[in-house]
């Protein structure tokens, strides 16, 4: 039997999507990225925004011609949106064949394969280092879930009724992956979790993420590597994790630090805590523990109440931080999230304007930072050639995560061409508002950081 996948949503997802993948192929299933050459298609969805839910509902709806058009004879939907509309789709989307949640996802062969997930209470999932899994991503990257699940409240979010409470798990299981990983060519692990930084608790383990991190740096690997943490918590940024950070050649000195807000009448709102003022605080504690660390957040534009002294406060606040790397999320209205009660909504076109104010300061910071690089060399891994012409390349740089930042074009090679996978050291030439443009140099580098 062919299978073709598509993955919607955060690289949490895409994990869950290679599992289901890897499962499949050990049964012996073969795996197309044409849709229109297999017999089942496993949509996997995003159910956490509006726009993720309508762009979850589109793949669903266009996966589904491939059943009157090709030889499609089955379509699975699974996921997030499963969990929240479960009964909609077998209601509403007659095309859907079958759904696997959440916590099924270790039965989607069997579901593939005819039958359906049973209505029985599951306990839930998280899959081991012994879990089959069939990457998605180039072969030089991947990510690594290192927990399931989320213990906080915020009044936007619906993750922990789609995923339950936060489970981590077991730190001998994440340092096999990574060393299965790292033994199969891979040359940077992107650690992804609803909060890395709640990592090991539930084990009672103290500092679990900076122990991670330090058992991680210290494997031994056949060529230089990257490590990663993405979705920290504000709150939970300790000395030791900072203290890990600066010491290991192979942990990138990048921390995504979601924020929300700065205001903090907005951030009570929120059910978050915490300030603008209190932020700039940590900020300047994590620069000064870690010379030139990246830092990366994401904010939310547009929460109820959110009133224009808010927003002043918030774009003073990212003015004064200068985060290297900056994302702004339209608010949406989720019925089944708390803020949905609240009162004092903003019109979406406010919330527009909002987001598309605060992308066009960070646009203005993004480019100054990006003009320091100009006449240096720093180290990057190569991609391949770029998306967007066949006359350069594309690669990153330390502090560039995978999809979510920048990157760096190559325009020109000195000594062996480019291969994907292989770390070498890019002269910069040129800064836009969010690349970088470069001279790719001949010698192998040890990856470490310029900054």
């Amino acid at each position: 039997m062919k299978v073709g996948f598509v993955s919607l949503g955060c690289p949490k997802n895409l994990v869950d999507t290679e599992v289901m993948m890897g499962q499949l192929a050990a049964r012996g299933h073969l795996l197309t990225p044409r849709p229109e050459d297999a017999d089942v298609i496993v949509v996997n969805t995003c159910g956490f925004i509006g726009s993720a839910q309508q762009e979850s509902v589109d793949a669903i709806l266009e996966m589904g011609r491939h059943k009157v058009s090709g030889r499609a004879r089955k379509l699975v939907v699974a996921g997030c949106l499963v969990e929240r509309f479960r009964e909609q789709i077998r209601r509403e989307l007659p095309e859907v064949d079958a759904l696997v949640g959440v916590n099924d996802i270790d039965r989607v062969v069997e579901i593939c394969e005819g039958g359906e997930a049973s209505s029985d209470a599951r306990g839930p999932y998280l899959y081991t280092h012994l879990t089959p899994r069939r990457l998605a991503t180039p072969p030089h990257y991947a990510y690594v879930k290192i927990a399931e699940g989320c213990d906080h409240s915020c009044a936007f979010c619906i993750i922990p009724q789609l995923r339950g409470a936060f489970r981590s798990r077991p730190l001998d299981s994440v340092i096999a992956e990574a060393e299965q990983l790292f033994a199969q060519g891979v040359r940077e692990i992107n650690l992804v979790a609803q909060d890395t930084t709640a990592y090991g608790e539930d084990l009672g383990l103290k500092d679990g993420l900076a122990v991670l991190l330090d058992r991680l740096a210290r494997l031994r690997t056949p060529r230089p590597v990257w490590i990663r943490s993405l979705y920290a918590h504000p709150n939970k940024i300790t000395a030791r994790l900072l203290e890990t950070l600066a010491a290991h050649p192979a942990l990138v000195r990048y921390l995504d630090l979601p924020l929300q807000h700065s205001s903090a009448r907005v951030l009570r709102r929120m059910r978050r805590g915490g300030s603008g003022r209190i932020y700039l605080r940590l900020i300047e504690k994590i620069r000064r523990a870690v010379p030139g660390i990246a830092l990366r957040t994401s904010l939310l534009a547009g929460f109820p109440g959110e009133t224009r002294e808010d927003f002043e406060d918030l774009r003073r606040f990212v003015q004064a931080a200068r985060f290297d790397h900056l994302g702004v999320f339209a608010y949406s209205d989720e019925e089944t999230s708390a803020s949905f009660l609240l009162e004092s909504k903003l019109s979406g076109r406010a919330i527009q304007s909002r987001e598309r104010r605060l992308m066009g300061l960070q646009r203005r910071i993004s480019r100054a930072l990006n003009r320091r690089w100009v006449g240096r060399e720093v180290p990057v891994l190569i991609e391949g050639p770029s998306r967007e012409t066949d006359l350069l390349w594309e690669a990153r740089a330390p502090w560039q995560a995978p999809e979510i930042d920048g990157v760096c074009l190559i325009n020109d090679v000195e000594g062996a061409p480019p291969r994907p996978g292989d770390m070498r050291p890019l002269r910069v030439t040129a800064a836009h508002d969010y690349d970088l443009v470069g001279t790719l140099l001949e010698e192998e580098t040890d990856g470490a950081p310029a900054r």
